[in-house]
């Protein structure tokens, strides 16, 4: 759940955090036939994420709009407006993960394909590749684990280094 005047960069942020990827690579929102980015170099790139909130470009429940990060993995992901007017559980906190099912694929693991493969590889202790992908994953690396309540921390570490502050960090001249 995010406030419905959240900027698409900062809904990336989120995006990033509640999958665990480390935003190393572009990534981009499209929405109806408009293509939204972090640091556009022409038009053809599209729009600058940070300058548009998401009410302002959708408002209708229902909608649906696409976000696609790592051009070569090519992760698409289809996002719904379930509500623009949704009640916060417990603590108004403004961004928290409800839920969520298995684990995020490990950053430059190769796409959907590689990704099913790489499980495959980790969940046979008799494949030669399983100790060299385990290291690789982490060793603790559990495809079907999703821990929300660390994705909550997380988001509230994120939360509060991107509030706003009452003075600049350095003097303005």
């Amino acid at each position: 759940m995010v406030p419905a005047d959240i900027t698409l960069d900062r809904l990336h942020d989120v995006i990033q955090i509640v999958m665990g990827w480390s935003d190393s690579h572009l990534h981009r929102f499209t929405i109806g036939n408009k293509q939204y980015t972090e640091y556009p170099e022409d038009r053809e790139d599209g729009l600058a994420c940070g300058r548009y909130r998401l009410v302002d470009l959708i408002r209708q429940k229902g909608r649906t709009f696409s976000y696609l990060y790592d051009y070569g993995d090519f992760w698409e992901h289809e996002l719904t407006i379930e509500d623009s007017r949704y009640p916060l559980p417990e603590a108004d906190v403004g961004i928290i993960c409800l839920d969520g099912a298995r684990a995020c694929p490990p950053e430059d693991v190769g796409g959907v394909a590689m990704y099913e493969e790489f499980c495959r590889v980790i969940r046979d202790p008799g494949h030669e590749k399983n100790k060299s992908s385990r290291e690789w994953a982490g060793w603790d690396f559990d495809s079907e684990k999703f821990d929300v309540n660390g994705v909550n921390r997380e988001l509230v570490k994120y939360l509060r280094w991107s509030r706003d502050r009452y003075q600049q960090w350095r003097a303005t001249d």
